[in-house]
């Protein structure tokens, strides 16, 4: 009777010493914790795994806004050059005059191979396509560069309209090339002519626009 007794007293023993720990610790062992309560704890935000502090959180923020920004720069910068018109280039000094394989043009002969009022491309300021207007013994005093304001397509010249005539999108400029008709925005970019050492040249054309009595655009 007396052994059944001490059993029971340590069986009970066995029964209320985890009770004790909970209440000593407020909560039961790891050991004896189910998947389910793991995975409830974690749900509940108890994870206490690697956090960024702010100052790395604020470089990764500053890395993501930089990548994803630059190639969006990138695209509305090269939208809005779209719509830049072409400006004419060319140094302060007379340039030469170009033919088609970049040899010098004499005018002695241009006035031979030309009638008066004949428009012809050279290469001039930095290459680039000018209009030469003859007159019946030389040539006018300015040039036309042949680049449309519009988008840049290369304007020829319509002798029967007696208008150089877009063929891209229409644009219409008139014998000395003003604008008159769009969407080109602004007439053709002008150039100084002259002569160096009997060969035809170019110059930069930086005072007023005589066909608007404006500043020019391309200056």
């Amino acid at each position: 009777m007396a052994k059944t007794r001490e059993m029971r007293s340590m069986v009970s023993c066995l029964i209320l010493l985890p009770l004790e720990h909970t209440k000593m610790y407020g909560q039961a062992p790891a050991a004896s914790r189910s998947r389910g309560e793991l995975s409830t704890m974690h749900a509940a935000g108890e994870y206490t795994g690697f956090v960024p502090d702010m100052q790395r959180r604020q470089l990764m923020n500053f890395v993501l806004v930089t990548t994803a920004g630059i190639p969006v720069l990138v695209a509305l910068g090269c939208y809005l050059w779209y719509f830049v018109p072409p400006v004419s280039g060319g140094g302060g000094g007379a340039q030469l005059a170009g033919d088609v394989d970049g040899n010098p043009v004499a005018l002695e002969s241009w006035v031979k191979s030309h009638k008066d009022n004949d428009r012809e491309l050279v290469q001039g300021l930095k290459g680039e396509p000018y209009y030469l207007i003859s007159t019946p013994d030389n040539i006018k005093d300015f040039a036309l560069l042949s680049v449309c304001t519009h988008l840049g397509c290369v304007v020829p010249w319509n002798k029967a309209a007696n208008k150089f005539c877009c063929p891209c999108h229409g644009s219409q400029y008139d014998e000395n090339g003003k604008v008159v008709r769009g969407p080109a925005p602004l007439s053709l970019a002008l150039a100084h002519t002259t002569t160096l050492n009997g060969n035809l040249a170019l110059s930069p054309w930086t005072e007023q626009d005589f066909r608007t009595g404006e500043d020019p655009w391309w200056k």
